[in-house]
């Protein structure tokens, strides 16, 4: 195994509060979903490259890129999908998953260069940013994970229930990466609500993201 890093986005949350259906896969622009920027901003960072999401594969078939079901039944969370990626990590030869959200598209773009740098021993780093109090928050779904852990990781999930993120990495002394707002925007704002939507859509059409 080399020390290849694949990237993995996340894209099966539930979306209750948008109304259900795939976050991801709303629009920009005529042209553009959350998704088609995500990729764009992520696919130079990393060197392959593959969308978590359970369902129907076909409804992602345009962006040509692995889709990568969660293995545990129910729904398990964000952990599911790094698990997914992680065991499509191995069977490609990669040493390490970058993941990002699928429905954050501001985030850094050297976002995979800084978790490395803050890797902890374990390989594992996690992203964090303040907000304009000053608070630092951890942003669990954008890691770094060692292909290493992999088993370590279905045996939390599957075994001993963990669904929460920081649950798992905390127990590996995970790094961390801060990062702080570019021009104004939050590098990890996430589109929740119908209004996220909006204010992501003028955020983009003001950094010429479309």
């Amino acid at each position: 195994m080399t020390d290849k890093i694949a990237g993995v986005i996340l894209a099966g949350g539930l979306a209750t509060r948008m109304g259900g259906g795939d976050k991801c896969l709303k629009l920009l622009a005529p042209q553009t979903t959350l998704l088609d920027v995500v990729v764009q901003r992520f696919k130079g960072q990393i060197e392959s490259l593959a969308i978590n999401a359970s369902g129907e594969p076909s409804r992602f078939s345009r962006f040509n890129l692995p889709i990568l079901p969660d293995q545990i039944d129910g729904y398990a969370g964000p952990l599911a999908g790094i698990l997914a990626g992680l065991n499509w990590a191995k069977n490609i030869g990669a040493s390490h998953v970058v993941s990002v959200a699928g429905d954050t598209p501001f985030f850094p773009r050297d976002l995979v260069a800084a978790l490395r740098t803050h890797q902890a021993p374990s390989g594992l780093a996690i992203a964090a940013s303040a907000d304009r109090q000053g608070k630092t928050w951890r942003q669990p779904t954008f890691g770094i994970w060692p292909v290493a852990l992999k088993d370590d990781l279905e045996r939390a999930i599957s075994k001993g229930g963990v669904r929460k993120i920081v649950a798992w990495t905390d127990a590996h002394g995970a790094g961390q990466a801060f990062f702080d707002e570019s021009d104004g925007v939050d590098p990890f704002f996430n589109v929740n609500t119908p209004e996220d939507l909006e204010r992501a859509c003028l955020i983009a059409a003001q950094q010429d993201l479309l």
